[in-house]
């Protein structure tokens, strides 16, 4: 080969190392192009993810405040014994709260004139609840007690801007007058906004009390359901993945196998509602609308996913590692159990715990098998009755109070929503965890 041949015709070089030719800039200028474009499509991803979070937060927030009236009640034995003699017994109550109420704003020197009829569609029957709590305390009788009474929704979405006078109409729940009232006992410091404890460890109340609602129930109904589907999926998952990876042979049977598990992973999740409510329920006869039941059709939506992922974990373990151990006299178990899945755990708890936070989330097939909203009207009595009493789960629960027709519920949609989401994005932090620290080198 000589000079001639190495710098071309002549002997003139074809370029320099140290300038960059046409094709060279050209190149250059495709990929900072392809840069930008990435960077642009990161940055349009980042806007709406926070475009949708902040809309979440401030649909959501009103949830978790509630306005109430802050009044301090005093019920003496005489007036007790007098209020259970009477024929309406809860009326009677309520005379005596609005009196207490028109001598706390007397004395802050304000006057207003009301009725009965506008303290319950602002309050409700406060009435009932006072006698509930002195039936139940007979001993606080005589002493200051302060009562603590929620609003109505109508009140709240008042004071959150969701109702304004301009808006209202005049109705058995809430009337135009009823606003200037509201806003002297907001003045007069008796009414304000709390935060609600009630909604985070409430149960959900009927369609006419969007401020008594909660999701507590729904979050137990949640947990419980997914014990089932830890208990059950991840064993049966893994050994699975063991055997069709480690020990079944190549033939057309295993073969097809893998395909229907992965046909299964891209099954809508409807479809196995109806397999649950067709087997568990109408076969098998059990509990409808228990997290028993729940459970097990969740496992079988995410079976498919952890074998896939534990699969793939599986395959990741170089093969160096099994002929290492088999070079040493292990056995083929052995050096599966001992070498390859210590490694492959990593994986394996990440595509766990993945498929789990997926399952939280589903709703059409606890639809299906009777998990609706307005079951969980309470706590499980027992660990046993947590798995089989009729209750909901927080994904039906927020589908039930979108449905409503009170934009007291939608708020409480939202809410929901803030909670599952901060249960879904604690799974997938202990999934990261879980892998950082049982994750090894080799």
């Amino acid at each position: 080969m000589t000079d001639a041949t190495l710098n071309g015709d002549g002997g003139r070089p074809n370029g320099s190392l140290t300038t960059q030719d046409d094709r060279t800039k050209a190149r250059n200028r495709a990929e900072t192009r392809f840069k930008a474009y990435g960077l642009a499509a990161i940055l349009v991803g980042i806007f709406f993810l926070v475009v949708l979070a902040v809309s979440i937060i401030r649909s959501g927030s009103p949830a978790f405040t509630r306005t109430v009236v802050d009044v301090e009640f005093t019920l003496s034995q005489s007036e007790f014994e007098a209020a259970e003699e009477e024929l309406f017994k809860t009326k009677a109550y309520q005379s005596l709260f609005i009196s207490t109420l028109k001598g706390q704003l007397d004395e802050r020197g304000v006057e207003v004139a009301f009725d009965e009829a506008a303290i319950e569609r602002l309050l409700g029957k406060v009435g009932g609840t006072i006698r509930e709590f002195y039936t139940a305390n007979p001993d606080k009788l005589g002493e200051p007690v302060q009562f603590e009474l929620p609003a109505s929704s109508r009140v709240d979405g008042y004071f959150n801007g969701r109702v304004t006078r301009e808006s209202i109409q005049d109705s058995r729940f809430l009337m135009k007058a009823d606003l200037d009232l509201v806003d002297v006992l907001h003045d007069a410091g008796i009414m304000k906004s709390s935060f609600n404890w009630t909604f985070i460890t409430g149960a959900d109340a009927g369609v006419d009390n969007p401020g008594g609602a909660g999701i507590g129930a729904s979050v137990v109904g949640s947990f419980f359901m997914m014990l089932v589907v830890l208990v059950l999926s991840l064993p049966i998952g893994v050994a699975a993945s063991i055997y069709l990876e480690e020990f079944a042979p190549q033939n057309r049977f295993t073969d097809l196998i893998e395909v229907n598990i992965s046909n299964l992973a891209a099954v809508p999740s409807i479809v196995f509602g109806i397999l649950g409510l067709a087997v568990f329920i109408q076969f098998m006869h059990l509990p409808q609308s228990a997290p028993l039941v729940g459970g097990l059709v969740l496992t079988l939506m995410t079976l498919p996913t952890i074998i896939i992922s534990t699969r793939a974990s599986l395959k990741a373990v170089p093969p160096s590692i099994r002929d290492a151990a088999l070079g040493v006299g292990a056995s083929r178990m052995q050096a599966v159990f001992h070498h390859v899945l210590p490694l492959a755990m990593p994986g394996i708890l990440t595509g766990t715990i993945i498929g789990l936070a997926q399952a939280l989330g589903e709703t059409a097939p606890l639809l299906l098998i009777g998990m609706v909203g307005f079951v969980a009207r309470g706590y499980p009595e027992g660990i046993a009755a947590g798995f089989t009493d009729p209750n909901s789960a927080m994904p039906a629960q927020i589908y039930t109070w979108a449905a409503r027709a009170d934009a007291g519920f939608y708020e409480k949609a939202w809410g929901g929503i803030i909670i599952l989401l901060a249960f879904l994005l604690t799974m997938n932090i202990i999934a990261i965890i879980l892998r950082r620290r049982f994750e090894r080198r080799w």
